[in-house]
């Protein structure tokens, strides 16, 4: 039986150091771009609850207004003193 020849087995086990050397780096990069997307997905969460916090605190204001303004228009209150 004949021996594999030395060029082979030394090429085969280059190879498997280099695959194995770089696991590692391959694997924290991996996470750091899991982490990455999920940081941002976290912003955008963020930014729409703004955006809904915003548009409702408009619509609040607004009506606020329209009720400030009935009290004007209804001529009720109890403001203004005794005239007596």
């Amino acid at each position: 039986m004949a021996g594999v020849n030395e060029q082979i087995t030394d090429a085969v086990t280059q190879t498997n150091v280099k695959v194995v050397a770089e696991a590692p780096a391959q694997a924290i990069a991996a996470l750091y771009q899991v982490a990455s997307h999920s940081v941002g997905i976290s912003l955008q969460n963020a930014v729409h609850s703004q955006q809904v916090l915003n548009q409702i605190s408009t619509a609040v204001v607004s009506k606020a207004a329209t009720l400030i303004m009935a009290i004007g228009e209804s001529g009720g209150g109890g403001g203004g003193g005794g005239g007596g």
